[in-house]
């Protein structure tokens, strides 16, 4: 009687190990990864300017999108610059061929002519030198729901201005979601930039797990005149992207996070 107590014991202590040794091993809880950061743009056409900061930043590991208009007057070393730029992997995107404010063009044009004259031209001659466009950026801001509609036919972002310059939590210039965003400007003659603000929204962005959405024109070490960014004032906000553990995205980046 003892005997058999004690197999029935032996017998149960091994299944129990056996058990155990091939339980599979319970998933650990996914945390999900923090994906607050800044998408760095510059618009125009100040290609020389943007390459030379861009040796002054690759140390930080930086993206930037580069919103190019009047790709038709550009030289051919300008078209080198942007490809190596794409190559690195900043992203080259769409502002227009000529540079036209397409809210004001469409009071006296038809949408339709607006494409034929300043979107279909500028991605025929952007393909043709091997730049991969997405993404749009209204110049001057002007924009329609209208206008909206047409260009994300051809683009999978688009990208107004946010003009509403508030406190950081009004701002519009976070990313929503959406396939149409809003930036704020950081050039130094901006009427609402200066750098505590500009602290505002970054912390805001980090707190929140917000990515911010900056633009700029010309890239510069000394500002001289309207529409330019200082050098350091890009190499400030880099310093806090790394420092805060943020990441840097193109303007294409954020479809991809739908």
């Amino acid at each position: 009687m003892k005997n058999s107590i004690l197999k029935t014991l032996l017998l149960f202590a091994f299944f129990i190990s056996f058990s155990c040794e091939n339980e599979e091993p319970k998933p650990k809880p996914q945390v999900k990864p923090s994906i607050a950061g800044v998408v760095l743009s510059f618009d125009d056409a100040y290609v020389s300017e943007w390459f030379a900061t861009n040796q002054e930043l690759k140390k930080y590991s930086w993206k930037g999108t580069f919103f190019v208009s009047k790709i038709n007057t550009l030289k051919q070393h300008q078209i080198q610059k942007l490809l190596e730029l794409q190559k690195e992997g900043h992203e080259i995107a769409g502002h227009g061929l000529n540079h036209y404010n397409a809210a004001d063009f469409i009071r006296v044009h038809t949408i339709s002519e607006y494409m034929n004259q300043e979107i279909n031209p500028m991605l025929d001659l952007m393909n043709f030198y091997g730049l991969k466009i997405t993404s749009f950026a209204y110049p001057y801001g002007g924009r329609t729901k209208k206008l909206d509609a047409a260009l994300l036919k051809k683009f999978k972002i688009i990208r107004g201005r946010a003009f509403c310059e508030e406190v950081a939590n009004k701002q519009g210039c976070y990313y929503n979601n959406s396939n149409l965003v809003f930036s704020f400007s950081i050039d130094d003659t901006h009427n609402h930039f200066n750098l505590p603000h500009l602290l505002e929204l970054l912390d805001y962005a980090k707190k929140n797990n917000k990515i911010l959405i900056l633009n700029s024109h010309k890239t510069v070490k000394k500002v001289t005149g309207d529409y330019q960014t200082k050098n350091e004032t890009l190499a400030f906000i880099c310093q806090y992207v790394k420092r805060n553990n943020m990441q840097f995205y193109t303007l294409s980046d954020l479809d991809k996070l739908k």
